[in-house]
């Protein structure tokens, strides 16, 4: 690599360096497809404390209909469908809100009750509350004293 060139790709201006950044952002929106599962979908938040572990995603769109929710002793796993918006007689310029199958999951630190989980959809917003399995939850060891009177 000569001084010129190396200059020129330190500036931006190279147009091979430019070309392969631009083509390596475009592979990967390529191979998913527009209506394709992004990474990550859906955004999740996920926090417990000592009895129970809850979680939210974010599903703007998504009917109750279309979505499924099942535990398998320490694993979640949401599957469901956004539906494409269709208007009649419009032509698009722009795609970039997901629609079609998605599915996410996420093993959780312990068991979980079944019979306890609730979950809501309220604004666009799922919300699960998983109760920890009674022997999964920490308890406290009281010591006895060895000594002798």
């Amino acid at each position: 690599m000569n001084i010129r060139t190396r200059s020129r790709s330190l500036i931006g201006l190279d147009p091979w360096t430019r070309l392969s950044r631009d083509f390596g952002r475009l592979l990967p929106s390529l191979a998913r497809g527009a209506a394709s599962q992004p990474d990550g979908y859906p955004a999740l938040r996920v926090w417990s404390d000592r009895d129970r572990m809850a979680i939210t995603a974010e599903l703007p769109g998504v009917a109750i209909e279309d979505l499924d929710i099942s535990i398998n002793e320490d694993v979640v796993t949401l599957r469901g469908s956004k539906r494409l918006e269709e208007f009649e007689d419009a032509r698009y310029h722009r795609r970039e809100r997901f629609c079609g199958e998605f599915t996410r999951t996420l093993r959780l630190p312990f068991r979980v009750e079944p019979d306890g989980i609730e979950a809501t959809l309220e604004n666009g917003v799922l919300t699960l509350s998983l109760p920890r399995a009674e022997d999964e939850l920490p308890r406290k060891i009281e010591i006895k004293s060895a000594e002798r009177n």
